[in-house]
């Protein structure tokens, strides 16, 4: 069945009252939205789910699991939610708090003596568990992400790696989404408990809730069965890639779940972390989760289509608000699946928006949803947003200027075999070149799926060809640096795209 749509939520709408103007939404027009929405945006597919009131009211599902394949979802369908898992880290660490185990203001070095940042021993001292949840350390946005993307290592190392990451920003002077931190956060739950993030996680949450389709590893697919597949885009095409298994930073982004349990998880976040008789989040931790710890900027010199005035983050959250309401939710950036969870929490009203493609109306969806149940408005929010995603793509010239600015016909500055050798990167460990064939090939120590062949571009870089395709880059290239007696001293990443960044390594010839 392509939805589900509980139809006594039209009888419950009539006999209930708002303190402000609502709409009795047509459903079937929502889900004829929808449906053109997924078309129109060209992902594979989608669930939705719409909850209203402590039920999930609507669920729609779309498009198909895998290209080239006609497999509808439904709202058992598993995907990848990344991001959307850091709530779910927040909420084990507000239990600890509970139970005397830790405080929210603890630093974070006297739970991972390791701990450090910046070759900083002030900051390294002073971080605390607050400030890794709220994004305000000083490092930049996705900053150092390469340290643990497809790394085989563990998060105890790609933390003691990050310690080598440039500093952005002043430490709690501005905001830098940082999925290293929350790895950190995920790590002192396993050093308190003595068990890992998805154990508690498991017991703590998704047991109690009864998602029972909810899982912390990709290793544990099959056993669940009816998932997505995960689908990068080139060239205006998606191509289905593998499933990724985030266990080892599990607390950053690890969760894989469906519509059905995600709106278990907005509904008990919506009655305030009760759960039938059960208090499992206090109200004092609740209140701290939803406050702002970190300020974004919101222009106040003209309107804007949300009616926004204010937005931030909180733990694990992202605030604002919606005409006049608060509003709190999170978005999921994965290999292949893009999703968003967003509440109003005093209409008691949540989306959940889960595909599995790159080009994703995640925000299209929730703002015509909400839109069409609290009667701000009736906007085409897919046609607007997608019209400015292909603009931004369109805008985005990076690659295209590496090829222009290419020169044919050029030769390295010294033979290539000069080039072999081993490389030593400070904030990720040995790349090594060797030669095979005839051609370069490097290797990834601790990441085997990013190894590569080097073909020749132009004078001393050439490009990347990857032996497996990725969803976040496609297209890359190394250039060797010689030092003034023509000796190569090591090289620089070039490999645009806004989530991982090769130019962060900067590794060094060391042999």
């Amino acid at each position: 069945m392509k939805k589900h749509i509980h139809h006594f939520w039209i009888f419950f709408l009539l006999a209930s009252h708002s303190l402000q103007a609502q709409t009795t939404p047509d459903l079937q027009k929502l889900d004829a939205y929808f449906e053109q929405m997924v078309k129109d945006w060209d992902v594979p597919g989608a669930s939705i789910g719409i909850v209203k009131d402590g039920q999930l009211v609507f669920t729609g599902n779309y498009g198909t699991k895998t290209v080239s394949k006609n497999e509808k979802p439904d709202e058992h369908t598993l995907y990848a939610i990344a991001s959307n898992s850091k709530a779910f880290t927040s909420a084990v660490l507000a239990m600890l708090v509970q139970e005397g185990k830790l405080n929210w203001n603890d630093r974070v070095k006297d739970h991972l003596p390791y701990f450090s940042l910046f070759d900083d021993p002030w900051i390294s001292a002073h971080v605390t568990i607050r400030d890794l949840l709220s994004h305000r350390v000083g490092l930049g946005t996705f900053s150092g992400d390469v340290i643990w993307y497809k790394n085989e290592g563990s998060a105890e190392d790609f933390i003691k790696r990050a310690g080598k990451v440039p500093q952005a920003f002043d430490f709690r002077g501005g905001y830098g989404y940082s999925n290293l931190m929350y790895v950190a956060a995920g790590e002192i739950i396993r050093t308190i408990t003595g068990k890992t993030w998805g154990e508690n996680v498991q017991e703590r949450i998704l047991h109690p809730l009864g998602m029972d389709r909810t899982i912390t590893t990709a290793k544990d697919l099959d056993k669940k069965g009816n998932y997505v597949t995960a689908h990068g885009r080139e060239e205006g095409k998606n191509f289905p890639i593998e499933f990724e298994d985030w266990e080892s930073i599990a607390a950053t982004g690890g969760l894989i779940s469906s519509v059905s349990d995600v709106a278990k998880w907005m509904i008990f976040n919506m009655n305030h972390g009760i759960i039938g008789e059960d208090t499992l989040i206090s109200t004092t931790n609740r209140n701290l989760m939803w406050t702002m710890h970190n300020v974004n900027v919101v222009d106040h010199t003209q309107p804007n289509d949300l009616g926004r005035h204010f937005s931030g983050y909180g733990l694990g959250w992202n605030m604002g608000d919606f005409h006049g309401r608060f509003m709190v939710g999170h978005t999921g950036g994965y290999d292949g699946m893009i999703t968003a969870v967003t509440m109003i929490p005093e209409e008691k009203l949540g989306i959940v928006v889960l595909t599995n493609g790159h080009q994703s109306p995640i925000m299209a969806a929730t703002y015509y949803a909400f839109d069409q149940f609290l009667g701000t408005g009736n906007k085409d929010w897919s046609a607007d947003l997608l019209k400015r995603s292909l603009a931004n793509q369109a805008n985005d010239t990076r690659i295209e200027d590496i090829k222009k600015a290419r020169v044919l016909n050029t030769k390295t500055s010294v033979p290539s075999s000069q080039f072999i050798g081993t490389y030593r990167s400070d904030i990720y460990g040995k790349i090594e070149i060797k030669e095979e064939n005839g051609a370069l090939r490097i290797y990834f120590e601790d990441a085997p799926r990013l190894n590569a062949s080097l073909k020749h571009w132009h004078y001393d870089t050439y490009e990347i060809i990857w032996d497996e395709k990725h969803a976040w880059f496609n297209f890359g290239t190394i250039q060797f640096l010689l030092n003034n007696k023509m000796q190569v001293t090591g090289m620089d990443f070039n490999v645009p795209n806004d989530d991982i960044f090769f130019e962060e390594l900067k590794p060094v010839k060391i042999q």
